[in-house]
């Protein structure tokens, strides 16, 4: 299954500043679909801005989530760097192998 596609920051946070403006509040289903974005989408933007805000404490702020991943990134590489190697030397020892036999 495709992982779904993410939406570009400026539509997002046109989307969060409409519902925060609009007084009284709009359904999150209707605005979703004059928007033309999954409800659900929407309804995260939201609350991950108010976490953002500081106006809910049950969700990570977006630096918070940023911060925790990037020594996932920074493991990542070296792990990778590893695989490249060990795939590089299993071929060497193949391939110095065979020549030695050949000889």
């Amino acid at each position: 299954m495709a992982a779904p596609k993410k939406c570009p920051p400026e539509p997002r946070e046109r989307a969060v500043r409409l519902y925060r403006d609009a007084d009284p509040k709009p359904v999150i289903k209707r605005l979703a679909e004059q928007l033309n974005v999954r409800p659900e989408a929407l309804r995260s933007w939201i609350r991950q801005d108010a976490a953002d805000r500081g106006e809910r404490d049950d969700l990570p702020t977006t630096a918070m989530l940023e911060e925790n991943r990037q020594p996932r990134r920074e493991v990542g590489e070296p792990r990778r760097v590893n695989e490249i190697l060990k795939a590089a030397s299993a071929y060497l020892a193949v391939e110095c192998g065979q020549t030695r036999r050949r000889s």
